[in-house]
């Protein structure tokens, strides 16, 4: 294979790449646009939550400081305030259902010897037909 045809070639493979990444990038920016569409909030939430990922992880500058000076506290403490009252209201709520600690340990232990009941039940059977079989 010469130069001039490798060269050729890679360009060829060069265009391609750059046409299905533009594609591609456009299907990404139109499924966005259909999720926002179909979940405003959800979307609403997680720009939330990527914007104050980004200012955690920005440092404060000086003028910040001046100029917002406790305002931050406040935030940070309302915030802190509303995650209380979700958690204590979601537990709740997971209490009034009978959904605690102890009932689903409880559960799990119900569930674990059911199988272990099933699985020796299934054990005796198979060992019984092997035994009818002779």
């Amino acid at each position: 294979m010469s130069v001039k045809t490798t060269a050729e070639t890679a360009r060829e493979r060069a265009i391609e790449a750059y046409d299905s990444a533009r594609g591609n990038a456009a299907n990404v920016g139109r499924k966005a646009g259909d999720g926002i569409d179909e979940a405003p909030l959800i979307a609403l939430a997680g720009g939330l939550a990527i914007g104050a990922l980004l200012a955690a992880l920005l440092p404060k500058t000086a003028k910040e400081t001046e100029l917002l000076g406790g305002v931050g506290e406040r935030l940070t403490d309302a915030a802190r305030t509303a995650a209380d009252a979700a958690k204590g209201a979601g537990k709740a709520k997971l209490e009034e259902l009978g959904l605690t600690r102890d009932a689903g340990a409880e559960t799990l232990k119900s569930i674990l010897k059911g199988a272990g009941d099933a699985t020796k039940a299934s054990a005796q059977a198979a060992l019984g037909a092997v035994r009818d079989k002779k």
